[in-house]
């Protein structure tokens, strides 16, 4: 059995995100599911874990769900972490450069942009759709690898742009002060949908759901600050396979 909660677990947050874990383990067990003692973590492959036939629960993105593991998985909901201009369960990204860049986003279109993922909807998708409906078009482009390696590309002048998922950009504000006073905002994406909890096929997501809303309902007020999470919505699969797929990022030559 297998549970992970990848995608916005720092360091920093291990010890909430263990409690949290652990208040929806006893919900799944008193419901007579079975559920792994731990949380998974270290994985630098998310799509074995994904894809796992013994998942109980993981977080994935919304790009890779609609590509990739629509029919493949099984919808859970989406954690609402209460972002700014979005209804409960949508983010956005937001787009950053540096501090002391002055362009404007048309501007910065002829410096390298760095997104995370080619199958990000936050590093990638959503900023490609962002500037393509300004007739704008991002490249070069620089593939860092995760949200803060994009932030210190730009940061460190190896990248003029980047787009950060806007839940990571708020854990990064609080616990990478320092890096992100070195860029500033330039514009948000439109929302989408966030980052769904999914789980194997043939597991019931009715017993899921009620596990997570109960463990979010008794969450230390702490732990609900740290991670951010305010509920958890049920978003349908066709909202997530309405999103655009984008182009893969063109890379320089």
């Amino acid at each position: 059995m297998i549970a992970a909660l990848p995608m916005y677990d720092r360091a920093a947050l291990a010890p909430a995100n263990d409690r949290y874990w652990g208040a929806i383990r006893d919900q799944l067990r008193a419901a007579g599911m079975a559920a792994p003692d731990a949380l998974s973590r270290g994985a630098d492959d998310l799509w074995p874990l994904w894809t796992a036939p013994d998942l109980v629960l993981a977080q994935t993105c919304g790009l890779p769900y609609r590509t990739r593991l629509h029919g493949k998985v099984t919808l859970v909901g989406t954690p609402d972490f209460a972002v700014a201009g979005c209804k409960p369960g949508y983010y956005c990204s937001v787009l950053v450069a540096r501090a002391d860049d002055p362009r404007n986003l048309a501007g910065l279109m002829a410096g390298r942009f760095a997104y995370n993922d080619a199958l990000s909807q936050s590093g990638w998708a959503a900023a490609h759709s962002h500037v393509a409906g300004l007739g704008l078009a991002l490249r070069p482009t620089l593939r860092s690898g995760g949200h803060r390696q994009s932030a210190v590309a730009v940061a460190s002048a190896r990248a003029d742009l980047a787009a950060i998922d806007a839940v990571t950009w708020r854990l990064m504000q609080r616990h990478d002060g320092g890096l992100t006073a070195t860029l500033r905002e330039v514009a948000r994406t439109a929302p989408t949908p966030g980052l769904p909890y999914i789980t194997a096929l043939g597991h019931d997501p009715a017993v899921l759901f009620a596990a997570i809303a109960a463990a979010l309902a008794g969450l230390a007020d702490d732990d609900r600050q740290a991670l951010g999470l305010r509920g958890l919505v049920s978003i349908p699969a066709a909202a997530y396979l309405a999103q655009p797929i984008p182009p893969p990022p063109e890379q320089p030559t």
